[in-house]
């Protein structure tokens, strides 16, 4: 299935260039926020009208809080590693199997809406795969430039990394046991998850408050990225789910 075999290669070649060029920091910056417009436009233009205009739309609202708040307990976990924070903790604060866990509930959750998704290469997926690449890639440069942590970490590397490739797909796999009724709740939680990481990326302070004429453009490149995707999907008229 295409779904799966996108899903499983962005956070291959995310990682595989994560090992190569990870100590590139402002690279990894760069992918983020891209990312981060990318996303937060196809949070905005595809998941909420979809979970607006289904027959729940009007009591959904708190879906999306959730998923705001759930993406904030699981940082507890990851340490911020969604928004590129490893680097301003020690690594001895990052445990992998905590690493492990919050990556992959994270990812499996964003798995279960693609079930009932009408469209292999839907805007939601795409907004994953886009979403994935630059966590890929700090994951990647995480585990393989940890040195002195490689030999006495118990957590395999290799592990993690198949985990979170794993875990959208499995999300996916569990979808299709759920009524397809529940569809606009996940996309709530997700959206709430992507709202989150998305918001936080684009406007955390810049160092002195200055304007970061760079970020902006990345930003405006993601969001002119996600339009041009939004005006080529075709939309369906009605509600299915």
């Amino acid at each position: 299935m295409i779904t799966v075999v996108l899903l499983i290669l962005s956070v291959i070649t995310g990682v595989f260039l994560g090992k190569h060029f990870g100590k590139k920091e402002k690279l990894a910056k760069n992918l983020l926020v891209l990312s981060a417009g990318f996303l937060i436009t196809i949070c905005l233009n595809e998941v909420f009208p979809q979970v607006y205009t289904s027959e729940a739309g009007s009591s959904l609202g708190i879906f999306v809080i959730a998923g705001v708040l759930l993406q904030m307990i699981l940082e507890a976990l990851t340490k911020g590693f969604e928004h590129g924070h490893f680097h301003h903790h020690s690594e001895h604060n990052i445990l992998p199997v905590a690493l492990m866990v919050g990556l992959f509930i994270h990812a499996f959750i964003e798995g279960i809406p693609l079930a009932n998704e009408e469209q292999q290469l839907s805007p939601y997926l795409l907004g994953i795969v886009f979403h994935n690449l630059p966590i890929s890639f700090i994951l990647g440069a995480f585990l393989f430039n940890r040195k002195n942590e490689s030999k006495t970490s118990p957590y395999p590397s290799l592990l993690i990394v198949a985990l979170f490739a794993l875990a959208s797909p499995m999300g996916m796999l569990l979808g299709n046991y759920f009524n397809p009724d529940l569809q606009p709740y996940f996309l709530a939680i997700v959206g709430g998850i992507f709202l989150h990481i998305s918001s936080v990326i684009i406007f955390e302070s810049n160092k002195n408050h200055n304007i970061d004429w760079i970020k902006i453009g990345l930003v405006i490149l993601g969001v002119s990225l996600a339009l041009i995707m939004h005006l080529f999907h075709h939309h369906p008229t009605g509600h299915s789910h």
